[in-house]
């Protein structure tokens, strides 16, 4: 018997996600939506300080809170990513972005250096 795979499963491997486990304290996810660009730097107890798009608008910049995860428009979501190009960022205050264009992660400096 074959067993027919919804096409939203089907896509997943396809998708370029950035994991919420590959994150660190200190790096940054800066996320460009069709209408808006946001940075997001985890913290230490699961949340995210964010800033941009729509808590810029509501004078909320920097908020901290969590992500639920990305959908692709509908509500199945993903929940072990924060971002993912073509798909849907929503955070714990349930706002939702516009469809995601671009991600780009930009990783602390894990030495340290002083000059």
């Amino acid at each position: 018997m074959r067993v027919q795979v919804p096409s939203s499963v089907e896509q997943l491997s396809a998708v370029d996600a950035v994991s919420k486990g590959v994150l660190s304290c200190g790096d940054c996810v800066v996320v460009t939506t069709k209408n808006s660009i946001y940075s997001i730097w985890p913290l230490e107890d699961d949340t995210y300080a964010v800033v941009g798009g729509w808590f810029d608008k509501q004078s909320q910049s920097p908020s901290k809170l969590r992500i639920n995860g990305c959908t692709w428009g509908g509500t199945a979501i993903k929940h072990d990513i924060v971002a993912a190009p073509g798909l849907f960022l929503e955070f714990g205050n349930g706002v939702k972005t516009t469809r995601i264009q671009r991600v780009c992660v930009i990783r602390a400096d894990r030495e340290g250096l002083i000059n």
